[in-house]
């Protein structure tokens, strides 16, 4: 057995080299399902070459209150593995979540049987949804079980309070989460200041194990350039209300994006009309990109009476709309599955009244949120002429290694949606940013002054990062790779931006230089923009969890983009064979002349040598190919 300790949690339980668990920990969220990062006390580690333990105190400390625990954890070499948490609140505590989660990998278990121990000692044989799974495919579970390998199987067992199962994919999370406390009982709920409790997660395994291996972590990584197989999406940003003005203020970066289509924002709950209007018109002429305008209305029974005067102000401006996509008030909120919705347009009431409005203008559907909500909420495809949701990577877990995990869940949203959507309804996601663009799930965004990685927070620091280029450069790919028509990022300034500007958020270094600059998402985004029409060829890697690539094929050329997922260096061979190439390296050495320099990534080439890539944690690389040789 193996595991990975982080800051109290256990990450990536293997046995015999196989993931069993993608992670287990103990966690305290908010009212507004935000979570504490736990600080920790008395750390204790004993490794012996058959066995292992873990002791600690924890607290975790905020507004709402305080919560202290004490935690033992020990694993053997065959399998064995406890977890356990003893919890004291030190002061009366508001929360929606307090105790332990359990996370099982996506990889290799979606659809996969599964035996669940309920709590009334009810056996049931079932399997890991494949689809995704709007609700709680398993409630009052005492214990799960599944096969790693043949006859052979792996129990968790879950003691202390009552738990379910959720369809983590849902937020893009790459995991099946059982967690405790079901859903259906009311929350946020309080804990009383000095009434202990004790929770415990077990974990066995039943069979012969296979025989231990030695592993290379970070092998080199093998990488094959093959054929068409599709055309590139084409890629956009989203343009919030606020941030369209400061976009007008610098027009040379924003004719450098060049992003092929924009969704512009009218909320028609803070009164937007036709001063916006006029700046979403001057983007379109300043970029050239087509607009899709994202209408969220008060969600009164009169849908038309309110899109009516929006449409009037398209007319008289000479604003021609590529889509428009229309979305009640009420649908920026969760519901949960089975739970009654307010009052409220019907979907076909909402898109009768938008092609009323605007004739002759392609209809876009969906939800303006999360894919979950999609999910939960399914509109009539045969009304629309696309389906549209956007994501965050941070509902749940806000730190480098679970973002970039989320990776791995888009597949799976893109394969659900269509199957629930048609294939035939094209798709575009965004706009899909690291931060939250709005919490469906509280009252509001979590603040975040100090710069930290906060779950469900607008301020994200990675977004001016080479984190975010890296992450960007995967969820492209994964979108390409699934046939999604457009994806939209971001945005042009602002918390969610790829061009810096002086904000109301501390944004260090940026803060003190005095010049323009563009964080490194910005060169990606330009150069993918450059790809349009582009054909999208098959790209296979020996190392898909390190790396993301995306390649494509423009006028007789081939360009690779690629990206290292990790804080670890990773070495990549692009062919067994001699090729031509040529490449730039958007990387932490480079980081100062990248945000200042418009053209960074066509004056930093040069010629590659050799047929290996040697990319630093999270660089991002731009590779100009002979097709000839390459393939």
């Amino acid at each position: 057995m193996s595991v990975e300790f982080d800051n109290g949690a256990l990450r990536y339980v293997r046995v015999g080299g196989i993931e069993v668990l993608r992670g287990i920990s103990f966690l305290v969220r908010d009212e507004n399902w935000g979570t504490y990062t736990p600080v920790l006390d008395d750390l204790q580690i004993d490794e012996k070459p058959d066995a292992f333990s873990v002791a600690y105190r924890g607290t975790c400390a905020g507004i709402w209150g305080r919560l202290a625990y004490q935690v033992r954890i020990a694993g053997r070499s065959d399998g064995a593995l406890s977890f356990v948490a003893e919890a004291e609140p030190e002061t009366d505590v508001l929360t929606n979540r307090t105790g332990f989660i359990v996370l099982h990998p996506i990889e290799g278990l979606a659809g996969k049987p599964l035996k669940v121990l309920h709590e009334d000692g009810r056996e049931e044989l079932s399997a890991f949804p494949d689809h995704i799974d709007p609700a709680c495919p398993f409630t009052d579970i005492r214990a799960l079980s599944h096969e790693i390998a043949p006859r052979i199987w792996a129990t968790c067992t879950m003691e202390g309070d009552a738990f379910e199962m959720e369809d983590q994919r849902n937020w893009s999370d790459a995991s099946y989460k059982t967690y405790v406390r079901p859903l259906r009982r009311p929350w946020p709920y309080r804990l009383s200041k000095g009434q202990k409790f004790t929770q415990a997660v077990r974990f066995q395994v039943s069979g012969t194990l296979p025989a231990g291996t030695s592993e290379n972590h970070n092998p080199p990584i093998r990488l094959t350039i093959g054929g068409p197989i599709g055309r590139m999406p084409r890629i956009g940003v989203g343009v919030a209300a606020d941030e369209a003005k400061h976009a007008l203020e610098i027009p040379e970066l924003i004719r450098r994006l060049a992003p092929q289509w924009m969704v512009c924002q009218i909320d028609l709950r803070l009164g937007h009309g036709q001063d916006q209007l006029e700046r979403y018109a001057a983007l379109a002429r300043l970029t050239g990109g087509s607009v899709v305008l994202e209408i969220i209305t008060k969600g009164t029974l009169d849908p038309f009476g309110e899109l009516e005067p929006v449409a009037g102000a398209v007319h008289t401006l000479g604003f021609d709309l590529e889509a428009v996509s229309v979305f009640p008030a009420q649908d920026m909120k969760s519901v949960q599955p089975g739970a009654p919705w307010a009052a409220m347009p019907t979907f076909e009431q909402s898109y009768s009244a938008a092609r009323r409005a605007f004739p002759g203008v392609p209809l876009g559907g969906g939800m303006a949120a999360y894919f979950t909500e999609l999910n939960r909420k399914r509109p009539p495809a045969r009304a629309l002429d696309y389906v549209t949701f956007t994501t965050c990577p941070n509902v749940h877990s806000a730190d480098d290694i679970s973002v970039m995990e989320t990776l791995r869940a888009m597949p799976h949203l893109i394969r659900s949606t269509r199957t629930f959507m048609g294939e035939r309804l094209p798709l575009r996601i965004g706009p899909s940013q690291l931060g939250c663009r709005e919490n469906p799930y509280g009252t509001s965004t979590a603040p975040n002054e100090a710069n930290a990685r906060v779950c469900l927070s607008r301020i994200d620091p990675r977004q001016r990062g080479l984190f975010n280029a890296a992450w960007t450069v995967g969820y492209f790919a994964a979108c390409g790779r699934e046939g999604v028509e457009a994806v939209a990022f971001g945005a042009f300034t602002g918390p969610f931006g790829h061009v810096y500007r002086k904000a109301d958020f501390v944004q260090p270094w940026y803060d003190q230089q005095d010049r323009r600059m563009m964080y490194p998402a910005f060169h990606l985004m330009a150069g993918l923009s450059q790809l349009k029409g582009a054909t999208l060829l098959s790209v296979e890697t020996s190392g898909a969890e390190s790396v993301a690539t995306i390649a494509a094929e423009k006028d007789g050329r081939a360009t690779l983009w690629l990206s290292n997922l990790t804080a670890k260096t990773q070495s990549v061979q692009l062919s067994d064979t001699p090729i031509s190439a040529r490449i730039a390296l958007l990387a932490a050495d480079q980081f100062e002349r990248a945000a200042t320099d418009l053209n960074f990534m066509e004056n930093s080439v040069r010629q590659l040598d050799d047929q290996f890539i040697s990319l630093d944690a999270y660089t991002v690389a731009r590779v100009d190919l002979d097709r000839s040789s390459s393939t």
